[in-house]
């Protein structure tokens, strides 16, 4: 649609009509938006229509403020701005800048509003007409060019969010006067270059080293397996065993996002407002580990106003739940659900949204209460009515979802005097990870070994004799569940991708049977065999 200025006459009363194009957030992504502006004489009134919720509301104060303070026209008599689609909720002070120059479109000559017709235009404004930074910038961006339009006007410290996006003219403002100087084709306006964003220890999870692991040979091999294949993860282990240390070093096993990954999880963190520094795309895979103490939407998302929670803060990276019996129950149950489809679903009264949610999850726990039960030397002073309330904390569909269950014990003290140079740092292990994937890609794999399909499952990981075998006389000896042995396969598969090997053989099979040990001691872990 072109955008036009149109003059008509309704019972003798001049009218005035503009179109400005924007867009609003819808989950992660953005949606065009089509801000039209009629004036006409009379009393002074304004209103804004089209949903308008929040902040869109308290617009047209804002934007009084700015034109008076920057030296521009104010608009006079009878004012009212349509949100179009009418039927889609706006909650986003990004609206302020289009409405602002959608009304200042309609006496000025000089703005093109064939410009404004080919241009999506967003920025939240200060009563001094300054132009201060939104959120989800990326999502529009991407939005205008696969809509067709040929620029975007943000604010200045979200221009090189925009600029990540090839394909569109990013100008980056920071006032009102110089958003009106773009659309006239003079002013300081600048084409942006996209820098990437950075994202701090808190996300990334340091810059840690499996070289710092001291002893933990199964953990070490069960933290390269899930980098391998992006299995899911349980350590089970006393106090200061080195779980939350093991699991903070997966990410540096982990190769670098992909340019459409980097995409996914940056738009996730723009539509939080969490690219820092004004950044563009994010390289880093994401490491988020939540504080037992969170809720079940800060967890998995939703509120009145949908927003991401942490599964999909942790997209395409990793999730790091540690002392998982003691966070809410219904919290982890959500956790189903995601960690099938890669994804969750927000249904709400007035909107429904999906966020991705495609990550490696990794969860530590203690074998009891108090922590000593399989400690060698540490006494347990727990009833068994206590570890087995503290263990029924953690469903057990929800224990048969992750694939790698690993019981920790304490490291010898002579162990920490080893020398370092005989621990196998990440560069390491990451060139052997790497392999596995280039493997799985070689045979056409799209998805992870984690997330093979049942057709693809039946391809690439047919057992021989000897394998099928031990496959069978584990299930009938652990009463392994059909989504147990699934999932055995899938990491016997990255074991033999591990090995360099094609086919999965009664080696990898063994391997694999013996990281369900959560079937094969009961979930209590506290009668010592673990």
């Amino acid at each position: 649609m072109v955008a036009r200025r149109d003059r008509c006459r309704t019972r003798g009363v001049p009218r005035v009509h503009s179109r400005v194009w924007s867009s609003t957030s819808v989950g992660v992504k953005a949606v065009p938006v089509e801000i039209e502006t009629d004036i006409r004489s009379g009393l002074p009134r304004h209103r804004v229509v089209g949903l308008p919720y929040g902040a869109v509301c308290e617009s047209l104060d804002r934007i009084w403020s700015a034109l008076a303070n920057s030296g521009l026209p104010v608009p006079r008599g009878v004012i009212t701005v349509n949100l179009a689609p009418a039927d889609l909720r706006k909650d986003s002070a990004a609206l302020d800048l289009p409405i602002a120059i959608g009304m200042l479109l309609v006496g000025d000559s000089e703005m093109s509003s064939t410009f404004l017709s080919r241009a999506i235009v967003l920025g939240e404004l200060a009563l001094d007409g300054g132009v201060r930074p939104v959120r989800g910038v990326l999502a529009s961006a991407l939005s205008a060019r696969s809509e067709g339009f040929e620029s975007v006007i943000v604010p200045a410290p979200n221009a090189a969010e925009a600029a990540a996006v090839h394909g569109v003219t990013v100008f980056g403002v920071e006032t009102l006067r110089e958003s009106v100087a773009v659309t006239k084709g003079r002013g300081r306006a600048y084409r942006a270059v996209a820098r990437p964003a950075t994202l701090n220890s808190s996300v990334t999870g340091g810059n840690g080293d499996m070289a710092d692991v001291v002893g933990q040979p199964r953990g070490r091999r069960a933290v390269e397996i899930a980098a391998a294949g992006g299995h899911n993860l349980l350590f089970v282990g006393p106090p200061g065993a080195g779980k939350t240390m093991l699991a903070r070093r997966l990410p540096t096993l982990l190769p670098p996002l992909s340019e459409s990954e980097s995409i996914e999880v940056s738009q996730i963190y723009s539509s939080k407002g969490m690219l820092s520094g004004g950044g563009g795309l994010i390289s880093s895979r994401p490491f988020r580990a939540p504080h037992h103490s969170i809720s079940q939407v800060g967890l998995c998302g939703g509120g009145s106003n949908p927003s991401p929670g942490e599964i999909s803060l942790a997209h395409n990276g990793v999730l790091f739940l540690d002392e998982l019996p003691e966070f809410r129950r219904a919290a982890l149950e959500v956790l189903r659900q995601p960690l099938e489809d890669g994804a969750i679903r927000i249904v709400r009264a007035r909107t429904s949204v999906e966020y991705p949610a495609r990550f490696v999850l990794v969860a530590s726990m203690n074998p009891c209460p108090c922590g000593f039960a399989t400690h060698p030397v540490r006494q347990c002073r727990c009833r068994s009515g206590d570890i087995m309330r503290y263990h029924s904390r953690v469903s057990g569909p929800l224990l048969d979802r992750i694939d790698l269950h690993v019981a920790v014990s304490p490291v010898d003290v002579f162990d920490i005097d080893e020398d370092d140079g005989r621990r196998e740092p990440s560069k390491v292990i990451r060139r052997r990870v790497a392999s596995a994937h280039a493997q799985q890609l070689s045979r056409g794999q799209r998805v992870s070994n984690a997330r093979l399909r049942p057709s693809e499952i039946r391809r690439w990981c047919e057992l021989d004799t000897a394998g099928r075998s031990i496959l069978q006389e584990a299930s009938e000896r652990w009463a392994l569940s059909a989504r147990a042995i699934v999932r055995t396969l899938k990491v016997a598969r990255t074991i033999a991708d591990l090995s360099c090997c094609e086919a999965v053989d009664s080696r990898h099979i063994a391997e694999a049977v013996q990281f369900r040990s959560s079937d094969r001691f009961g979930s209590p872990f506290a009668n010592g065999q673990a």
